[in-house]
């Protein structure tokens, strides 16, 4: 396991990869352990999509928990940059209730990467989990354009 830590706009985002895969991303991540072929790939496409350079992460990653959330995880990872979903749209594809699909979102180990900030509530923004929470996901929507829903 390492971490390599990347300066954004958004702060220091730490990416941790295991056995090949990414499995979190935290704010004020530092720099641990071996750094892989996969973290330095990691850290070149998150300053690319800091740069406004990147549209797609294209990452291997490996969500720890629940089926369900792994369900969840690969549906927010499909939201094409500069567009938005609500937690009901999911819902549907997965057949359940908004809800869970929301708490699913919030629990998203690898935020950024997979791009919870782009599912909104039926009524507003929903949450966030990462670093400075709404600010942050608004800044997220407003760097990908997404943000004319938002003014």
């Amino acid at each position: 396991m390492g971490m390599i830590a990347v300066e954004t706009r958004f702060g220091t985002l730490g990416v941790e990869g295991t056995d090949g895969a990414v499995t979190r991303l935290i704010w004020n991540g530092g720099n641990q352990g071996e750094v892989t072929p996969l973290l330095q790939e990691a850290a070149a496409q998150l300053r690319a999509y800091d740069q406004g350079r990147l549209d797609r992460f294209d990452l291997p990653y490996r969500i720890e928990g629940s089926e369900f959330l792994r369900q969840v995880c690969d549906l927010m990872f499909a939201i094409p940059l500069g567009e938005t979903r609500t937690y009901g749209d999911l819902a549907k594809e997965l057949g359940q209730l908004p809800q869970p699909v929301g708490q699913a979102c919030g629990a998203n180990p690898i935020p950024v990467i997979i791009p919870c900030h782009r599912v909104l509530a039926a009524n507003g923004l929903g949450g966030f989990s990462g670093d400075g929470g709404i600010e942050t996901k608004v800044a997220l929507l407003r760097h990908e354009r997404a943000a004319g829903l938002l003014i």
